[in-house]
């Protein structure tokens, strides 16, 4: 039998071939041993958003793994996505992020928002407002500083999902963002 709560490296060690088999990778592992009811907080991402069904399922698998070591002390499991606070740091953030509302500081002070585009040889292009059109803009990766995604509260125009290859919704119908 194991004693205490696992490390981060043993979680992510036990855990890490499940997640890759369901499609997503682990991004942290969080121990917090603080009383009364210590917690594991699993963050994983993929290129296909986490749901509920998805973390669900994930969450049943860990825990069955995690059971399986025997570690004496209860814990609570937690499986979530990174969440939109977490800034974008690598290419494979920014691909994720694909057809969503971006908030970039760049290395020369300026800011942009704008919807992610594709990332091609680590340079995301971006669709930004231009009056009352919409404008490419190609942005090395080395020159983002600071990048976050925004909370949205309406659809993007069909025109920003067009520039950006997402499908645009029928009339009617709201786009996802």
């Amino acid at each position: 039998m194991a004693t205490g709560l696992p490390s981060q490296t043993q979680v992510f060690e036990l855990l890490d071939a499940e997640f890759n088999r369901a499609g997503y990778e682990i991004e942290e592992v969080v121990i917090d041993d603080r009383d009364p009811m210590p917690r594991i907080t699993v963050i994983a991402d993929g290129d296909t958003p986490l749901d509920l069904d998805t973390v669900a399922a994930l969450s049943r698998s860990a825990s069955d793994l995690l059971d399986a070591m025997e570690f004496d002390s209860p814990y609570v499991l937690e499986v979530s996505s990174p969440g939109v606070g977490r800034p974008l740091t690598a290419a494979k953030h920014f691909r994720r992020a694909h057809g969503r509302k971006l908030e970039l500081t760049l290395s020369d002070g300026s800011s942009l928002v704008g919807r992610a585009g594709a990332v091609d040889d680590d340079v995301l292009t971006v669709v930004v407002r231009a009056g009352r059109d919409w404008n490419l803009r190609r942005v090395p990766l080395t020159e983002v500083d600071r990048a976050v995604v925004q909370v949205e509260f309406s659809p993007p125009s069909a025109r920003e999902l067009e520039l950006v290859g997402e499908r645009v919704p029928a009339a009617g119908t709201e786009a996802a963002t």
